[in-house]
């Protein structure tokens, strides 16, 4: 069997299906052929998994010529590899998922076919970057999901939260887009080729790598440049859902997984992404335990566990990094769209205060929230536990030093915390909302989608493991505490939390910590603080310039003091004695007239 000629006509006739609604823009019906088109193309797309399964199918790559800039040859190249073949069933599938979600959440809306489009072209442009064969075509992908990610967040447009949320995530984006655009001319300019089989070989600088590590951060919301993610909460959920889950913030983490054998054998590297995604896993662990949207908490959870596929990235183990992402989706789609459906039943409203007792009314949601919530803790044998507590397993085991275990180690406790916050606050107790608002989950357009990414988050990380073979040897055996450290400390924050929520359920605590650990500190000094002292700097600097230099040395008073001394020697001059001018004039007239004899 010719396994790579299969893998490649399966593949493109997935893309070409996915693409297929695009040329019928003005149909009335493109909402649904958006629906039918993607789940299709998840069917098609299965076929080169089932050939990497059976025929340890390896890689094929596929190269047009597209243009020249000098000696340089510009390839538009799509490689097929195992993790090509892996992550496209799973980003169609969580899509799929999420895009018959929208047919009902954005029933309403009258511009849905537009939403639709929107949608289908973030996909496209995801799909392009994970299959890219070089960094040019990578680029084109990944400038495709940071612009439509901005049209997308700043959807409902005349909300000023809304646009201010879209422009903010493209101009964090733009910080990384430099540092890829650094490393393309780079590339360019002393390789004369951007494909990855031939950079690989090549011995790449430190600051060339650190500008793809910059690159990864901004798109994956890592400490510095985070504050974008929760701002994209403006979007419509299933935005959220797409974005958070399968693309856009998964394509820095995929960046450094391509780029990952020249980064292997730098240590300087390795230790930036270590120390960078412990503290990102960390701190947005603390941010999703000091909010009160239900969006946010995931979203700052979403920022939290691309930290941890930072870490398994400086651990050199991406092969784990890609494990989590494929995990991760399912179980992070799932609970934004239960947020959604909330959200929608309890009339826009998303404080989780004003939430509880929603498992009576809305059962399927409140499962699924749980379901999703516990995965995400890493409850063993559902599909966060395959990938997290490897990772953790992996940290505990490696040289790595002891600041970034214990940290991760804390953001591993503290997402359990937050986890069981959402779960206790909307499903249990009693009703803490208005009691008029009309609930129902009847509709199979919102809830199939949820049981189908709910039966994922429970099974895929046992079938991704049994697919996924690490190209490296790792450790089998440990100690007991160290096998065990992550379910305890897990364990432990989840009975904290829960005995947490149980006193301030009722109670109002009279000493918030939460006021007091204040993690908005970061937006306030980076969108506020900063450009205020800039601008007034700058405004203290120019009017001083204009006062000093304009108005005192060149403008009107320049001039005036300038006119003065010749003004004053010509009064000196001009005093009024006739006597004077007259007797200068008769000598003046007379040595003319003597000199004019002479001559």
């Amino acid at each position: 069997m010719n396994s790579p000629l299969i893998a490649t006509s399966c593949y493109s006739l997935s893309m070409l299906t996915l693409s297929m609604p695009l040329f019928l823009p003005t149909s009335p019906t493109l909402h649904l052929l958006t629906k039918s088109a993607v789940k299709t193309s998840f069917f098609i797309s299965t076929l080169p998994l089932f050939l990497l399964v059976n025929e340890n199918f390896q890689t094929t790559t596929i190269s047009w010529k597209w243009f020249f800039i000098s000696s340089t040859t510009l390839n538009f190249s799509v490689q097929l590899d195992p993790y090509t073949i892996m992550f496209t069933p799973i980003a169609l599938m969580v899509s799929w998922s999420i895009i018959e979600y929208s047919l009902w959440y954005m029933h309403d809306d009258p511009k849905i076919r537009l939403f639709f489009k929107y949608l289908l072209t973030f996909l496209l442009a995801m799909m392009l970057l994970v299959s890219a064969g070089n960094l040019i075509t990578l680029f084109i992908g990944w400038e495709g999901v940071g612009i439509m990610s901005y049209l997308l967040i700043g959807w409902y447009f005349t909300r000023s939260n809304a646009g201010a949320a879209a422009l903010q995530a493209v101009l964090y984006n733009r910080i990384g887009d430099i540092g890829f655009l650094f490393t393309i001319f780079w590339l360019a300019s002393s390789f004369d080729s951007l494909d990855f089989n031939y950079v690989f070989t090549m011995n790449t600088p430190t600051p060339l790598i650190i500008a793809f590590i910059i690159a990864a951060a901004s798109k994956s919301a890592q400490f510095g440049l985070h504050p974008w993610l929760a701002s994209a909460m403006e979007g419509p959920t299933p935005v959220s859902a797409l974005l958070h889950s399968s693309t856009m913030v998964v394509a820095g983490v995929f960046l450094l997984i391509r780029i990952h054998p020249i980064i292997e054998h730098n240590q300087t590297a390795l230790t930036i992404c270590l120390c960078l995604g412990a503290i990102s896993t960390a701190f947005a662990a603390t941010c999703a335990l000091t909010q009160n949207d239900i969006k946010k908490i995931i979203a700052f959870s979403t920022s939290s566990q691309l930290g941890l596929m930072i870490v398994a990235i400086g651990l050199n183990l991406p092969f784990l990094a890609f494990f989590h992402i494929s995990t991760h989706a399912f179980f992070k789609a799932m609970l934004f769209l239960c947020s959604g459906t909330i959200i929608h039943n309890l009339g826009d409203e998303q404080d989780i205060r004003k939430m509880g007792g929603l498992q009576k009314s809305l059962p399927i949601t409140t499962t699924c929230i749980t379901i999703g919530s516990l995965a995400l803790m890493g409850t063993p044998y559902l599909a966060g536990f395959f990938s997290k507590d490897a990772i953790v397993e992996a940290i505990n085991s490696s040289n790595a030093n002891a600041w970034a275990l214990i940290i991760t180690i804390i953001a591993t406790s503290f997402t359990a915390v937050y986890s069981l916050r959402v779960i206790y606050f909307t499903s249990m107790n009693f009703p803490r909302f208005n009691p008029t608002i009309n609930i129902n989950e009847n509709n199979p357009t919102s809830t199939n989608p949820i049981k189908r990414l709910a039966i994922g988050s429970i099974i895929s990380g046992w079938i991704i493991y049994q697919i996924l073979i690490p190209p490296s040897p790792i450790t089998l055996t440990m100690p007991t505490h160290m096998k065990f450290s992550a379910l305890l400390v897990t364990l432990l924050g989840f009975l904290v939390a829960l005995d947490l929520a149980r006193i301030s359920w009722t109670m109002v605590p009279t000493q918030n910590p939460s006021k007091s650990i204040n993690t908005s500190f970061y937006p306030l000094i980076i969108h506020r603080l900063t450009p205020s002292l800039f601008l007034n700097f700058s405004q203290y600097t120019s009017s001083h310039l204009i006062d000093t230099l304009w108005l005192e040395k060149l403008g009107p008073k320049g001039i005036a003091n300038s006119q003065l001394p010749p003004i004053k020697m010509n009064q000196d001059v001009q005093h009024g004695l006739i006597k004077v001018y007259l007797s200068i004039l008769v000598i003046s007239l007379m040595i003319c007239l003597i000199f004019l004899q002479l001559v």
